[in-house]
């Protein structure tokens, strides 16, 4: 088959790549492009593992082809950190031990951004209701929605 080339927004930089037509977005996001934050846990979109931010919402970049990501700005785990300074739910992740394996991580962190972008003071049930889509077998989700909460309170400016 025939290579797709691709032109691309992802995590603010401009980014061109070939891929095949079958080629998932994760596959091009891990292999070909060397982003390894996103895991595949499934394959079938029920983990949320390999979740990415494309156009402002949220994915499962296992179900999403490389070549869709034409003219897309996507954001990856990767590109969540500013240089050396963690984001606000990265470092509450780490403050609550929302995390312990980290195959499931940077799909919940890629949630609760996408989240908190759209709804910067959500509910527990709402917190809940936008993490459904990703699965933990390790932490248990309550540290996990403590961690998005009190994220979303330090982003809002409040202080403990």
């Amino acid at each position: 088959m025939p290579a797709i080339a691709v032109s691309t927004t992802i995590n603010d930089d401009t980014v061109e790549f070939l891929c095949q037509p079958d080629e998932t977005l994760l596959d091009v996001l891990r292999n070909r492009l060397g982003l390894m934050g996103a895991k595949e846990g499934c394959g079938t979109g029920d983990c949320g593992a390999c979740s990415a931010i494309v156009d402002g919402r949220v994915v499962c970049s296992c179900l999403v082809l490389g070549a869709e990501a034409e003219g897309r700005t996507i954001e990856t785990i990767e590109g969540m950190a500013n240089g050396n300074e963690l984001h606000p739910l990265q470092r509450k992740f780490i403050e609550h031990a929302a995390l312990q394996c980290g195959i499931c991580t940077p799909g919940f962190l890629m949630a609760a951004k996408a989240l908190l972008e759209v709804n910067p003071d959500p509910t527990e049930t709402e917190i809940r209701f936008w993490l459904a889509g990703n699965l933990c077998r390790c932490t248990g989700y309550d540290k996990i929605v403590r961690a998005v909460q009190d994220a979303a309170a330090e982003m809002r400016g409040e202080t403990a």
